[in-house]
């Protein structure tokens, strides 16, 4: 297949209702048409934030899915921060095009992974994944460890805090006196869900 026969496919987002994708629209339909590429589908994500999940953008979502497909070879975007905010999610859905065959084309970073300089831009992008994911499992492993040796479960001791009965005490004269499980729970900076387990006598 040729460069100028490929079928290209948009994903454009905006985070808020108030912006529109339609610029982002123009201004890579006529990249596309530069360059000879036939756009195939336009996939749009409006008023939806980039830190939100691919299970929660319908057209990044769809977009993906397509791509595995193979209904177009390259997808091209705006920038990258359109693809995903955190690194993890960028890498992931990244890596999801080029495991499904696809390239991609990103404008205000200037990657084209369609030409041949470009390709590196796809191993550069799976060293950084693996590397993200290593240090990810590292940092859970070593949280883990500190969490048993501390006798902790997720940094948080095992099981629900008990308060001191001296202080329990003086709770229940708090409340018995008439004040309420928020006012109480204020005066001796417990939580309310605390101060309602002694009132109910299951502290």
């Amino acid at each position: 297949m040729t460069d100028k026969s490929k079928r290209a496919a948009l994903y454009v987002r905006v985070s808020t209702d108030k912006q529109t994708v339609e610029n982002q629209v123009q201004e890579l339909t006529a990249i596309a048409k530069r360059r000879g590429w036939q756009i195939v589908e336009t996939y749009r994500d409006s008023g939806i934030s980039g830190t939100k999940g691919r299970d929660q953008r319908p057209g990044l979502d769809a977009m993906l899915k397509d791509a595995c497909k193979g209904r177009f070879d390259v997808v091209m975007t705006w920038a990258l921060d359109r693809l995903g905010r955190s690194t993890i999610d960028l890498l992931t859905n990244v890596k999801t095009l080029e495991e499904c065959g696809a390239g991609l084309f990103v404008e205000q970073q200037n990657i084209d992974s369609t030409s041949v300089m470009g390709k590196l831009v796809f191993t550069i992008f799976a060293g950084i994944a693996a590397f993200e994911r290593e240090m990810l499992q590292q940092r859970v492993a070593i949280g883990i460890k500190r969490a048993r040796e501390q006798g902790t479960k997720s940094g948080k001791p095992f099981g629900r805090p008990r308060l001191d009965e001296k202080t329990a005490d003086k709770v229940r004269a708090m409340l018995s006196g008439g004040a309420g499980i928020i006012k109480t729970a204020k005066h001796f900076k417990l939580g309310n869900g605390t101060v309602s387990r002694i009132k109910h006598g299951d502290d």
